[in-house]
Formats: structure tokens, sequence, C-alpha cells
């Protein structure tokens, strides 16, 4: 199957105002908005949808409060969407919603698939002029960015009480692949091959916890996640952890706590794996998770450490 990402997501949320404040402060595009919900999407179109948690339109919550309550994943035609719908009409929660195959993964999420809205964009990150091609940039500076405008959904990190039964329904009934393992404790999976590094994060803790992690956003390269980083920090939102670079991935972050739900991840620069990448076993620690990282995030104005006190 040819997956193209995450078409779009839906969160059930507590306070619709403050989750839209965010969201513009985040840096997408506000699309639709009423009393009861609101719509906006990345550069390449797809959909961050937000709704009063008690919409009668939403699916069951995994969690309380605040969270992720369905993921729709694109597909590259009708084909495809074809082979989806057979492929998950043998599970117990299959249904059809507005033509789009639909069921519960063993989580408890409720995903969907349909023939991707999202569309290619033209955008360049400022090139970086490195030891083997140090005239990449040439006669001009590298871009400094005043705020963050994410091209994508990159990924989900979803937490699940049963890691071997989840990871089983999205390799072996979707076709999912394996990038990378925290063996018994996570599953990075990527939808496509090739593709970036991981677009699904599975992760169990002890407690068997379940709900939402972060979804994280791409953007074009290390200095917009810091310039949207600092903005995010500018309008008041919390940083937990940013800027950093996660050795699994490679990629570099800036994590910040999201009104509609756990965390919001800015992130550039992850593996691009084809069908040679070999998946790696890693061992859960500090030292997996992040290879250099700024607790609180960076202050806007005196441009160091944000105080962890504050």
């Amino acid at each position: 199957m040819n997956f193209t990402g995450i078409d779009q997501i839906i969160h059930g949320v507590e306070d619709l105002p403050e989750c839209i404040r965010f969201y513009e402060d985040w840096g997408l595009v506000k699309t639709a908005v009423d009393e009861k919900g609101a719509v906006f999407k990345t550069m390449d179109g797809s959909e961050v949808v937000l709704y009063l948690k008690d919409h009668p339109a939403l699916p069951p919550a995994i969690e309380e409060g605040s969270t992720l309550r369905h993921v729709i994943w694109g597909v590259s035609n009708e084909l495809d969407l074809e082979t989806v719908r057979r492929k998950i009409s043998e599970q117990a929660s299959y249904n059809e919603v507005d033509d789009c195959p639909t069921c519960i993964d063993p989580n408890g999420l409720s995903i969907s698939f349909r023939v991707s809205q999202r569309h290619s964009v033209d955008v360049k990150a400022s090139p970086m002029n490195t030891w083997d091609q140090p005239d990449a940039r040439l006669d001009q500076p590298s871009k400094l960015y005043e705020k963050a405008e994410p091209i994508k959904i990159g990924h989900v990190v979803i937490f699940v009480a049963d890691l071997a039964a989840t990871e089983k329904f999205y390799t072996d009934v979707l076709g999912f692949s394996i990038s990378d393992r925290y063996p018994a404790a996570g599953t990075f999976l990527r939808c496509s091959t090739p593709g970036g590094h991981h677009s699904l994060f599975l992760l169990e803790t002890p407690e068997k916890k379940i709900g939402l992690n972060h979804v994280a956003y791409t953007v074009r390269d290390i200095h917009e996640v810091f310039g949207g980083g600092l903005q995010i920090d500018r309008c008041g939102w919390k940083t937990q952890i940013g800027p950093g670079r996660h050795p699994v991935s490679s990629a570099y972050f800036w994590y910040v706590e999201n009104p509609a739900g756990a965390l919001a991840e800015y992130f550039t620069d992850e593996d691009y794996c084809t069908e040679k990448w070999q998946s790696r076993d890693f061992e859960r620690s500090n030292e997996a998770f992040t290879e250099w990282a700024v607790i609180g995030g960076i202050d806007f104005k005196t441009r160091r450490q944000r105080r962890t006190s504050e």
C-alpha cells in the first residue's frame, strides 16, 4: 500500500479558544472556526481539527481530558484505499464513515483512511556549509526565522497498554515497517518505504498507560526549529524540553506543552529510510532519547536557557 502519511488529526479539547490561540501561534493556517470547533492546515494541507471534547462527532477518547481522538492516514489513490478497506474489513470495529474505511486499533484509538488531500509544496531549507561542502551556501548568510510554518504533520507518538499487539496490527495488517526499537518498550514505525524514520511511535510504560505523548510537525531546518521555539516562548507557551537532538532518528526537536493534549513538537533532519535500512535495538535511556537537550527551552528575551523554576 502506498501510504502518504498523516492526512488529518482530530482533537477533543476542553478549552477551544485557548487551543485556537495555540495553533495560531504554532504557525498553522486557520481555515474554519465556530463555537464548536476549528480547522487548521499545515503548508502541505495536512489538517488539525479541534472539537469540544463532548462533540457527538468524536469517537470515544483513549484518556481523560483534552487529547487526540482520531487519526486519518492518507493513501495515494482509490486502488490503495480499496486495498486498505479489504485489509481492515475483518476487524470487529470496521466501519465506513463518509466512504472512508475506519476501525479502532488495539490500543483503542480511532483511525481511518482516505485518498490524501495533501499537496506538494516548494520550500527550501537553508544550506549548511559543511567540511565537505564549504560553499553549499555561497555568499549568503543562513536564514533566521521569526516563527515556524510547519510543512506537515510528521508523526504521532502514543502510549500503549500492549505494545506487541498494537505493533502487530500496524505491521501485519497495515504493512508499516519497523525502523528501530526499544525492545519490549517502544517501536518506531514508518508508514512508507522509502520514507522518514517514523510516522508512528508506540511507547509502553511499566504502568501500561494509554494516551497521547505528542504530535510532531516537520519544519524546514534546524534554524526554523530555533525560530519556532523562540516564538512559542514569546507567546507564553511552556517548553518541556528543547532544543535538542535525538540519537535514534537523528532529528533536531523542540517540545512544547499543548492545551489540545500532551505535547507538540517541531522537528527536522530525521533519517530517511529505504529498503536497505537495518532496524536497530536501543536501550531506553536518556542517552537514547537525547544526544543533547535544553530543559525548559530558551527565553525569547534573554536568548539564554529559561530557568526551570519559572
